[in-house]
């Protein structure tokens, strides 16, 4: 293949690759945007390939089969739940390789440029991998998913870039010696990426794995100028400039700027927030019993909002969740779902759950559009929520979800919430909505308490597990 050819066919490949990004910004057509993206890897593949040597085929041919394999039983084995894991994992992957790239070619002892080059994506790449396996782990609960902050942080985060700076400037000049470079960049890499990623927790868990998307492409663009690859230069700096971007939709949704999220600095300055409302006396109970109240919610209610969470995930209650939305409809009422940006432990992480049960995607709503029809609403059902209803957020100053714009589901009529406890959610904040007389409480695992809920739609309890209190 000559150099021409290759060139056009990276140029198509990446026209294909931004269509397909583009395609995967609504659920309607987000499957095709994947399904063409996932082409247009095979074709880069297909086109390296054919630009090698034949006779030194076999070791490539044997990895690509190799990691495909790998990856094809992976997505088919991780359910659905840990997908915000494989996600990380799969960031860190791809810092991993841009490293090895980057270690390669520094070996060859290229001119000046290419040895910077090189060297940086020997640093990018183990910052990434570390970084993401440390995100990986708290998202699996193998650590601790709070932040964690070292007394002397900041001065740590600084030595760590000064010297990879030192040793990126180093490399050109390292003579013999540039195995050594490379072996303490990458581990002045990996302890960076601890270091970025310990401090990172709770409500911020969105944002550090998009940032860790971005880069990861930033690695991948890097090592493709090491090696002089268009194609991968060109795809790397999409993934960095998508990760980017997602990661300041992110902090938008949040209230929070991305240095502040680095730094570990209070999440908004006082006066920040919108002022919080008058706090509602609470009302005392109903006459009967926290069952017979549910059953007149849902009875009454003729329109009704679900706001999902990760606990609705965490017990994979999806299917659950679109059994009461279809029982609640055929009883003439008028659902929709709330879909906060940051629920769950990824960006779209509800929206992709929701959509593997047919959920249609004009019945959900953003942030702004749920908080808009929420006080015109007779009843919100909260399916494993906490951080992104918790009033707190108004109120609570100094904490990791002050400042952060909240669904209002205490503006509904009635709201029923639906957790497995009244313990504070991942961003560690207690909600004040749990001590609420008026809020009508279901505790339990999620799929029993909507086992619950369609029970009392339907009639008589019959043998549903959630337990009201």
């Amino acid at each position: 293949m000559t150099a021409a050819i290759a060139v056009l066919i990276a140029a198509v490949l990446i026209l294909a690759a931004l269509a397909g990004l583009r395609l995967m910004n609504s659920p309607r057509t987000a499957v095709a945007g994947n399904l063409l993206l996932a082409g247009c890897v095979v074709g880069a593949l297909l086109t390296v390939l054919a630009q090698a040597d034949r006779s030194h085929l076999a070791l490539p041919l044997a990895a690509v089969a190799a990691g495909g394999l790998i990856g094809l039983v992976a997505a088919l084995r991780v359910r659905m739940i840990a997908m915000p894991q494989m996600v990380a994992t799969l960031n860190g992957l791809g810092g991993a390789a841009s490293a090895l790239v980057g270690a390669v070619v520094l070996a060859g002892a290229p001119p000046v440029a290419g040895s910077l080059v090189s060297a940086a994506a020997v640093a990018i790449g183990a910052v990434t991998l570390s970084g993401s396996l440390v995100a990986a782990g708290k998202l699996q609960g193998r650590l601790a998913s709070r932040s964690r902050v070292l007394r002397h942080h900041p001065a740590a985060m600084a030595v760590h870039l000064l010297a990879a700076a030192a040793l990126i400037a180093a490399a050109p000049v390292a003579g013999e010696r540039t195995a050594v470079v490379a072996a303490a960049l990458a581990a002045v890499g990996l302890a960076g990426g601890v270091l970025f990623a310990m401090r990172i927790g709770g409500a911020d868990m969105p944002v550090a794995i998009s940032l860790l998307n971005s880069l990861s492409g930033l690695a991948a663009a890097v090592a493709g100028f090491a090696v002089a690859d268009l194609l991968l230069v060109a795809v790397g700096a999409i993934v960095g400039a998508a990760g980017l971007i997602l990661t300041q939709i992110m902090c938008r949704a949040m209230n929070r700027s991305l240095p502040q999220i680095l730094s570990g600095l209070s999440p908004a300055a006082p006066g920040a927030a919108p002022a919080a409302p008058p706090a509602a006396p609470p009302s005392e109970p109903a006459e009967g019993d926290e069952t017979a109240r549910i059953r007149e919610a849902l009875a009454e209610a003729r329109s009704v909002i679900i706001i999902p969470g990760y606990g609705m995930a965490l017990a994979q209650a999806q299917e659950a969740v679109k059994a009461l939305a279809d029982g609640l409809e055929r009883r003439g009422k008028e659902v929709a779902f709330a879909i906060h940006p940051v629920a769950g432990r990824m960006p779209g992480h509800m929206n992709v759950l929701l959509a593997e049960v047919d959920v249609p995607y004009d019945k959900l709503l953003d942030l702004d559009a749920a908080n808009a029809r929420l006080g015109a609403t007779d009843l919100a059902i909260v399916v494993g929520a906490n951080d992104v209803i918790n009033p707190a957020a108004r109120t609570a100053e100094g904490t990791p979800i002050y400042g952060m714009p909240v669904l209002s589901a205490a503006d509904a009529r009635r709201l029923i919430i639906c957790n497995r406890d009244r313990q504070c959610g991942y961003a560690g904040v207690p909600n004040p909505l749990y001590d609420r007389r008026d809020v009508l409480l279901l505790i339990g695992d999620a799929r029993a308490s909507l086992a619950t809920l369609l029970d009392l739609l339907d009639g008589p309890v019959s043998g549903a597990s959630g337990t009201a209190c």
